[in-house]
């Protein structure tokens, strides 16, 4: 083998470095066998170097290419999908370090590291997976730095320098390619995320889910105010409305269609200042969004459902940024359709005949609806209830009859099921909305912050003068819950945040944890409105805004322009940077080392004319006096210049 086409030891430590810190962030979605198949392969690789442990045949390779197919199968259930093609991708990369012996090698070990690199951002582009990729990115130059350089040199902070300007140098035709490149839908389609979403808000409720969610400190989404935010007890944030209830289960109906008849003339005859904001969502796997009632939004794939919600276009597995303008006092559906009412008052008849025989006890001292709900909430407020993320277990039947005779335990979805399930054995229309109460007050950027430790059942109850109204049942148990926050209410149980024991949010009432907290918010949030929220209908505004009407000629010429004038200046530094390259002293002697590299003695990138004749020597050629002389010369010009 040619010693200029050896992989070179320095170049392997680098490329192997950034095989690992481009895998890192994929660990928590993939199996950790894979992280071990990649380490195995470098200790083994590194090994070979030494000539501690041979090489491995091809045979061995093929089995284990098999066995990482199957591995992944096996893992995944299937080989389609982003998670398992980012399996086969690292599994591949892993096993390309085993048979990684020559330069050419390194290239394509450090091709598929920088394919790897971006693979992350197909699960996540947050600000913090942003600037650990800058990193590792430099890494990942300075492995290709190594590739270049002379066989046992070493890498110095010099190396790094030129990593960094390097990078920099790209930075004006990347912001070019952001702001100018057309956002064009794909031809082909990929498979999505499998998995549940990140905020594990579901359209299906048993009693224990939203309780679970008080465990993460998670954001869910942020929201940044156009004026005054409202008040903490105002910010309700409806997500899923739930309608449907079977066997202990309450889900949502199959209906979608468009807001109710009338709705926009309402919105004209209000009084009220209509609330405009823009919600950063984070990846949920589901279709719908949040926002305040009443939500009207122009954003581009985001669709108005005939239960006032808001829904995308497609589901959410990327952060998603929204318009929202929404009117608090706008009554909702002030009439419904038989199968409407029918669908919000069902329930089995046979369940519960406890809380069946109160509310018609209680129907007849209250026989108004107003009356009668201010008698259940009244029940709540009265009586020896109590708000916990550990209610006691619940039997299969009669789980109501328990809960408000017997246990009096619950969350928030346990008050909102019990006072639903009670107005409907009243033949009072009522449903459950599963979404996100209150937040954390950001003044920095005029924003919220809503976690799943926020998440939030409640009821909305219709009245024939009003529509659907919003009944609370757990600002009767526990006020404070709404007023503010549920850290308030249950900060002294051991389940709360126990799925994040190392967040920030835990030091919330430490003043310098908070200064930090509240200013990455900040800018977490601008990050996630101005570059990852800037879709194509942003960019086509922004656009029209700097040059008016777009064409399509217009437009191509405007993109090879921006190139061109990005190009330019670059081409101009590297160039004025090499013309002083080639010395005269350096021109004599390459005059005189042609003959030799006609021979094939190439001269490798940044080697000096004495190491080049050494190695000339070492692999049989016999250079003369004059041409070592020039090169002696040559080099003690450069230690001169240096």
């Amino acid at each position: 083998m040619i010693t200029s086409q050896v992989l070179s030891r320095q170049a392997l430590i680098w490329l192997c470095i950034s095989q690992v810190l481009v895998v890192l962030p994929h660990l928590e979605r993939l199996p950790l066998w894979l992280g071990g198949l990649l380490l195995i392969a470098i200790f083994y690789r590194l090994n070979m170097f030494r000539a501690r442990l041979g090489l491995v045949n091809r045979p061995v390779r093929l089995a284990l290419m098999c066995l990482v197919f199957g591995g992944v199968a096996a893992s995944y259930q299937t080989l389609i999908g982003l998670e398992p093609m980012v399996a086969l991708l690292v599994g591949g990369a892993a096993l390309k370090i085993l048979e990684s012996f020559k330069t050419r090698d390194g290239y394509l070990l450090a091709s598929l590291a920088f394919f790897v690199c971006v693979t992350n951002f197909l699960f996540d582009q947050g600000l913090p997976l942003v600037i650990y990729s800058t990193v590792t990115l430099s890494v990942l130059v300075v492995s290709l730095i190594a590739l270049n350089q002379i066989p046992g040199s070493v890498i110095t902070r010099a190396e790094f320098f030129l990593a960094g300007k390097l990078l920099l140098l790209a930075l004006p035709m990347m912001v070019a390619l952001f702001l100018l490149f057309p956002r064009i839908e794909p031809l082909w389609s990929i498979p999505s995320k499998s998995g549940q979403g990140v905020t594990g808000m579901s359209d299906r409720i048993r009693l224990g889910d939203v309780s679970r969610l008080s465990r993460s400190a998670d954001v869910a989404f942020r929201a940044q105010f156009v004026g005054a935010i409202p008040p903490q007890h105002e910010l309700y944030w409806r997500g899923v409305v739930i309608d449907r209830y079977e066997d202990g289960l309450w889900d949502r109906s199959a209906t979608r269609g468009e807001p109710g008849v009338g709705r926009d003339d309402m919105i004209a005859a209000s009084e009220n200042k209509p609330i405009s904001y823009r919600v950063m969502l984070q990846p949920t796997m589901q279709p719908w969004l949040y926002a305040l009632p009443v939500a009207q939004s122009t954003s581009s794939g985001v669709v108005e459902t005939a239960n006032f919600t808001l829904q995308s276009a497609r589901k959410v597995e990327n952060q998603f940024g929204y318009d929202v303008t929404s009117w608090s006092d706008i009554p909702r559906d002030l009439s419904l359709s038989p199968e409407d009412y029918q669908r919000a008052t069902h329930l089995p008849e046979d369940s519960n005949p406890r809380t069946r025989a109160w509310v018609e006890s209680l129907l007849k001292e209250f026989p108004t609806r107003p009356a009668l709900i201010q008698a259940v909430l009244g029940h709540f407020r009265d009586q020896p209830f109590y708000y916990t993320l550990s209610p006691a277990p619940l039997p299969d039947k009669h789980e109501l009859d328990h809960f408000l005779f017997e246990t009096r335990r619950g969350f928030c979805e346990h008050y909102a099921s019990a006072f639903v399930s009670m107005m409907r054995m009243a033949g009072i229309p009522a449903r459950i909305v599963a979404g996100y109460q209150g937040g954390e007050f950001n003044s920095l950027n005029n924003g919220v912050t809503v976690r799943q430790l926020d998440a939030h059942a409640w009821a909305e109850v219709w009245l024939p003068e009003g529509g659907w109204r919003r009944v609370d049942p757990t600002a009767a148990v526990a006020p404070e819950r709404i007023s503010l926050g549920l850290e308030w209410v249950l900060s002294g149980e051991s389940d709360f945040l126990a799925d994040s024991p190392l967040s920030l949010y835990r030091f919330r009432h430490f003043a310098l944890i908070d200064w930090l907290r509240f200013r990455y918010d900040a800018v977490a949030y601008q990050w996630q409105s101005a570059v990852v929220g800037f879709t194509d209908a942003r960019q086509i505004d922004l656009l029209k805004s700097w040059f008016g009407e777009i064409k399509v000629g217009w437009f191509t010429a405007l993109l090879l322009g921006s190139w061109m004038i990005v190009l330019a200046p670059l081409t101009w530094v590297m160039n004025r940077a090499r013309a002083s390259v080639h010395l005269p002293e350096e021109m004599r002697f390459l005059q005189a080392a042609a003959p030799l590299m006609k021979r094939g003695f190439d001269r490798h990138f940044g080697e000096s004319p004495t190491v080049f004749l050494r190695r000339v020597k070492a692999h049989g050629g016999s250079p003369d006096r004059d041409i070592q002389r020039l090169a002696e010369a040559v080099d003690s010009l450069y230690r001169s210049t240096s």
